[in-house]
C-alpha cells in the first residue's frame, strides 16, 4: 500500500488552482510576478508550477483583496505588509483614521436648523 502524502505536500497544478479559485491562469501568472515576494509556487523538474495548500490560501487572499475589496497593487502590498516599514511588516496594525466633519471639508460644520 502506497503512503498517503501529507496535506502540506500536495502539489496542485495551475489549472487545478484556477478551477478551484475561479482565477484565470494568466492572472495567476501575473500575480506570481507582481507579488513575487508573497506568491511563490514550487516548480517541478519540468518547470511546471505546483501550488501547496498555503499557496492556494495566498491566491484566495489576493483574489479577495484585488477583486472583492478593489485594492490596487500598492494597496495589496501595504495590506499584506510587503512594503518595508509598513505597519503590518513591523508586526503592528495601523491605527484607524477617524475623520471629523471639519477635516473632510476644511470648514466649520453647519449648525442644524432650529
Amino acid at each position: 500500500m502506497a503512503p498517503i502524502p501529507s496535506l502540506d505536500k500536495i502539489g496542485l497544478s495551475i489549472d487545478q488552482v484556477s478551477q478551484m479559485t475561479g482565477v484565470k491562469k494568466t492572472t495567476l501568472r501575473y500575480w506570481e510576478k507582481e507579488f513575487s515576494d508573497y506568491l511563490k509556487p514550487e516548480r517541478t523538474d519540468t518547470k511546471r508550477r505546483q501550488y501547496s495548500l498555503g499557496e492556494l490560501e495566498k491566491v484566495t487572499t489576493l483574489k479577495q483583496l484585488i477583486e472583492e475589496e478593489k485594492y490596487k497593487s500598492a494597496g495589496v502590498r501595504l495590506k499584506l505588509g510587503l512594503i518595508p516599514g509598513s505597519p503590518r511588516s513591523m508586526g503592528t496594525e495601523p491605527e484607524p483614521v477617524t475623520l471629523s466633519p471639519e477635516s473632510t471639508t476644511g470648514t466649520q460644520p453647519i449648525p442644524p436648523d432650529g
